[in-house]
């Protein structure tokens, strides 16, 4: 009670019969009292010059640490209807096991000798190609044949225009020759006639050399005229050299387009041959499809179609499966202001839902029941919850994770940063301040090689 006022109990109640007062009204008391609050108040100072772990806390669950050991949903491709269920919930499958199969229900594959139809289609296409080939071929020769028969007519045309030129000079000699032989008839006839005159010569001398001139211009007349048969073969041998290229050329024109409509035909077919091989590939990708099989050995979680005789669309989920092979990890999320405190290979110690643990956030040492782990990978961008998800790896050097533990279980974190005094610790909590920033010794290390190569 305070001693506010004039009034004391004392004077009229009797306090020295009270346990309490012959507790405390004793001076022996008072000194073991202060002796034992000053132990406590050095205790006190010591103990907040003790070394105090910091730390990070962080929420998440347990994931695994390759994509492809997540647990997945296994997806139809086409669209179908399901026909009959191999496996159940619950059950384990190996790599390639038929889960379920299913039927077609677009109207375009109804056909169930699809696959032998367009093998028939395909086949008459390959025989189509090969008579286009073959076409090809043959007009190929046939060119080829009208260019040698066209050389060879061309030298029997300049061989008789040749001979047709040789036959002009032939014809221009004779024709020089009459010429000649007319002008000495013409000399003689005038000399007997003049002979005959004078009475030298007789009327019938005179009359051979009459006949003679007669001869010898009918001579020139004829070769005259076989001059110009002559010049004629010339230009009919050229004529029928120029006739003879435009005949083969246009032969060997028409040949070239039928080889062209040929080669038109065969790339057709060729294009239609490679969309059939193309569609009995995906027809015979698509017959596979009808039994989905399952990617990897795992754990059917759940049936996500039902029943019999269900319809579905393509990209459908049919079933989850977990793989077995798993290594796990825990994905946690930090807070932004402790994500510089964060670095791979840094060591956390973790607490899984469903194990019961002593923890001691600032001695870890003295802690049970945790599981230590390494980050592997800290996020570069925030995540929808308005956290940095960091990636932890199970601690190679500490025990191993409990194995009952299954992904997507909870899991608390704490990363463990530098060593400070519990004062320091409980003046920053109350102040509301971060932890201390630090960076490993391994960035510093390779910060300074960094640092000399750049000297």
């Amino acid at each position: 009670m305070l001693d506010i006022s004039n009034f004391n109990l004392n004077d009229k109640v009797d306090i020295s019969r009270f346990k309490s007062v012959k507790f405390t009204i004793h001076k022996k008391r008072f000194l073991t009292f202060n002796k034992i609050m000053t132990a406590l108040g050095i205790i006190f100072v010591i103990v907040m010059f003790l070394p105090w772990t910091q730390n990070v806390q962080g929420k998440g669950f347990v994931t695994t640490l390759e994509p492809n050991q997540r647990p997945q949903a296994i997806e139809s491709a086409i669209s179908g209807r399901i026909e009959k269920w191999y496996v159940r919930e619950g059950q384990i499958v190996n790599k390639g096991d038929t889960i379920i199969h299913i039927s077609e229900i677009t109207d375009k594959y109804f056909d169930p000798n699809l696959l032998d139809r367009t093998e028939s289609q395909l086949k008459a296409k390959t025989f189509s190609l090969s008579s286009y080939i073959e076409k090809v071929n043959a007009l190929n020769f046939q060119i080829l044949a009208l260019k040698e028969e066209r050389e060879l007519k061309l030298e029997q045309a300049q061989n008789k225009l040749l001979q047709a030129k040789l036959k002009v000079e032939s014809d221009s000699i004779d024709l020089e020759a009459a010429k000649t032989q007319l002008s000495i008839a013409e000399r003689q006839f005038e000399r007997t006639s003049a002979l005959e005159a004078e009475g030298l010569k007789a009327v019938t001398d005179v009359e051979a050399k009459r006949l003679q001139l007669q001869k010898s211009q009918a001579s020139v007349i004829s070769g005259k005229n076989k001059l110009l048969s002559s010049r004629n073969e010339v230009i009919n041998a050229k004529i029928e050299i120029s006739s003879l290229g435009a005949n083969y050329q246009e032969k060997i024109s028409k040949a070239e387009s039928e080889k062209f409509t040929a080669l038109s035909g065969q790339y057709d077919t060729e294009a239609q041959k490679t969309k059939l091989e193309n569609e009995l590939t995906n027809y015979v990708v698509r017959s596979g499809m009808r039994f989905i099989t399952a990617p990897q050995d795992g754990f059917i979680n759940k049936a996500v179609q039902k029943g019999i005789g269900e319809t579905f669309s393509s990209g459908t989920e049919i079933v989850t499966i977990m793989p077995l092979d798993i290594d796990l990890a825990v994905e946690t999320y930090v807070d932004p202001i402790d994500l510089p405190l964060l670095h791979p290979g840094e060591d956390v110690r973790i607490i899984f839902d469903g194990w019961p643990s002593i923890f001691f956030s600032g001695w870890p040492n003295l802690s049970y029941g945790t599981y230590g782990g390494e980050i592997v990978a800290v996020e570069r961008s925030i995540s929808p919850n308005g956290k940095f998800r960091v990636l932890v790896k199970p601690d190679p050097k500490g025990p191993e994770w409990p194995d009952a533990i299954r992904a997507g279980s909870g899991a608390r974190t704490l990363a463990l940063l530098e060593n400070v005094p519990i004062w320091y610790e409980i003046w920053r909590q109350i102040n509301g301040f971060p932890p201390d920033y630090y960076a490993p010794s391994s960035e510093n290390k390779s910060s300074d090689k960094t640092q000399k190569q750049t000297k």
